[in-house]
């Protein structure tokens, strides 16, 4: 007699988030929000956000068309709303939580080429469609949480591209919906008639037709809007999208996107969800997000400069700014980000009133000559300054150019003639001809230096043993064969790789400089709103002492 199998069976409800009317209507903060609600009620989660155009990731895409590039521990560059997802619930992602049309096309054609299909005809419907679906179910499979939240990128019924992930999910909404396992949230917004600014639904009852086109019927609607929405207004959506009022819920426009969550549990969200599902009665609450949000709002405020070149986008440095923010929060600081363009005349009377520094990553030698006159400034001027990657190497050609006196020391990146290539591409990237997917991506281990600024920071990490991770995004490294004449000038390399070929964090001794850390790596990615990341929170704790500094001398 087999002994009974002691696997737990598959139980996870999956939630599809989904927009309308228009794209870019905040589906992403929604499926946080519900994510960390849902969490605050004992639940466990894991999310999956599908792209539908044909990149196969995030990697290769402009900053200005597409903002951020958020990298997972495992490698995956994604789109940036998967940062949002990680910084809401503080559970950490994986290569299995974005996928785009792009990667599902290749593996199913990758599939024909091997014959997996034995000789049928590959159609999106049920080939593209199966794949689609065999990704969501595998993270639910390996993964096994209560909830999946499934945002699907995009707009419902305006896109072709996501045709097929529709299909998919009216598929999954046929087998899962008899088990009261599947809804679907749909985020749409009130529309605002010029000139008479009259609030009109009918484009949300467009959406909701459109869906229904497609063979789906939303289950709840969050409806965004930059005033309250009369009452009469919600009844109207609730009658003519046969949607029950109380599952309408209302979104308003935020100050600070981590208002949102108390925003939406107010609203009904989270129990308008627990109520399609049948669950009763459970308790929940936000009270450490309430103290920390309070916290973030303080009145006391110290000003940071960021100095970059892709200011044009306003999610181009999202992980950056939200990361300062959370140090604020730890330091019960209210935090200023002043944008600061290397290009622009205006820079170096900007950085004069700012009480803190900070260069993010990049590309290319656009902007350099202002941001290593931003550097020098922060240096001679005993101007915090943190540095993340690109910001790491820039400063280390600033010191080379200016304290070491090797005026053409550059960056073999820049493309300029020298005879001081001071960062220089990895051997293993110098002759790659792809440049998807192929950069030093992930988490990489570094060893901290025992009595350095970077030792105290990371304590909370590291635990005495000097051992800590970081997630990295780039080609180029400090050339080893400068490395013993820099640190010769006072230059400290406070963190290496186990190998220790390669710097992973510079820094200037406290007794010259209160605050001076580079690091190759995007720590900006491990921050998260309940957990600010160490060494943002030390920067900001530098920042504020040198606001108070001059606070007293105004």
């Amino acid at each position: 007699m087999k002994p009974k199998s002691r696997t737990k069976k598959n139980k996870t409800r999956f939630v599809f988030v989904t927009g309308g009317v228009i794209s870019g209507i905040g589906k992403g903060i929604v499926a946080s929000s519900l994510g960390r609600l849902l969490i605050s009620c004992g639940y466990s989660i894991r999310q999956i956000k599908i792209d539908p155009y044909l990149n196969e990731d995030a990697g290769t895409m402009n900053p200005f068309q597409h903002g951020e590039v958020f990298v997972t521990d495992d490698g995956a560059e994604t789109d940036l709303d998967l940062g949002h997802y990680e910084r809401f619930t503080s559970v950490p992602l994986t290569k299995k939580s974005n996928f785009t049309s792009g990667s599902v096309f290749r593996s199913v054609l990758d599939k024909e080429r091997n014959g997996s299909f034995l000789g049928k005809t590959i159609q999106f419907v049920p080939h593209i469609t199966d794949e689609i679906q065999r990704r969501i179910l595998e993270m639910a499979e390996t993964e096994n949480p209560d909830f999946l939240i499934v945002e699907i990128g995009g707009t419902m019924g305006a896109d072709i591209e996501i045709q097929p992930f529709a299909e998919a999910m009216r598929q999954m909404a046929l087998k899962f919906k008899t088990e009261n396992r599947f809804a679907n949230i749909h985020v749409v917004k009130i529309d605002y008639v010029f000139p008479s600014d009259e609030a009109k639904t009918k484009p949300i009852q467009h959406s909701v037709r459109a869906m229904l086109s497609l063979g789906l019927q939303p289950d709840m609607l969050v409806v965004r809007a930059k005033r309250p929405v009369e009452e009469d207004n919600l009844q109207k959506i609730s009658l003519f999208c046969s949607i029950p009022r109380s599952r309408v819920v209302e979104a308003l426009d935020a100050v600070n996107i981590y208002e949102i969550p108390l925003a939406l549990e107010k609203k009904g969200l989270l129990k308008a969800t627990l109520d399609i599902f049948g669950i009763k009665n459970k308790k929940c609450g936000l009270d450490r997000w309430k103290k920390q949000y309070k916290r973030m709002l303080s009145k006391k405020r110290v000003v940071i400069g960021l100095v970059g070149k892709y200011h044009n986008h306003p999610d181009a440095y999202i992980s950056v700014n939200e990361a300062l923010r959370h140090a604020g929060a730890a330091n019960s600081v209210s935090v200023k980000i002043v944008p600061i363009d290397s290009e622009k005349p205006d820079m170096m009377e900007k950085l004069k009133k700012v009480s803190g520094i900070v260069v993010p990553g990049g590309y290319g030698y656009r902007g350099v000559p202002g941001i290593i006159k931003a550097i020098e400034f922060a240096r001679k001027n005993k101007v915090p300054f943190l540095g993340l990657c690109y910001g790491l190497q820039i400063a280390v050609v600033e010191w080379c150019q200016n304290v070491l006196g090797w005026k053409d020391a550059a960056s073999s990146e820049f493309g300029l003639k020298t005879d001081h290539p001071v960062i220089d591409i990895l051997d293993s990237q110098k002759d790659l001809k792809k440049l998807g997917g192929t950069q030093r991506l992930g988490s990489y281990p570094a060893e901290i230096k025992k009595g350095t600024l970077l030792w105290k920071i990371y304590l909370p990490w590291h635990k005495g043993k000097g051992a800590i991770e970081e997630r990295h995004r780039h080609r180029f490294e400090v050339n080893p064969a400068y490395h013993q004449e820099i640190e010769g000038k006072g230059m400290v390399f406070s963190g290496v790789s186990p190998s220790k070929e390669l710097v992973e964090f510079i820094e200037l001794p406290e007794k010259t400089h209160p605050f001076f850390v580079a690091t190759q790596a995007h720590p900006e990615f491990k921050s998260r709103f309940m957990e600010p990341h160490p060494l943002f929170a030390a920067f900001v704790a530098a920042a504020g002492k040198r606001q108070k500094k001059r606070t007293r001398k105004q």
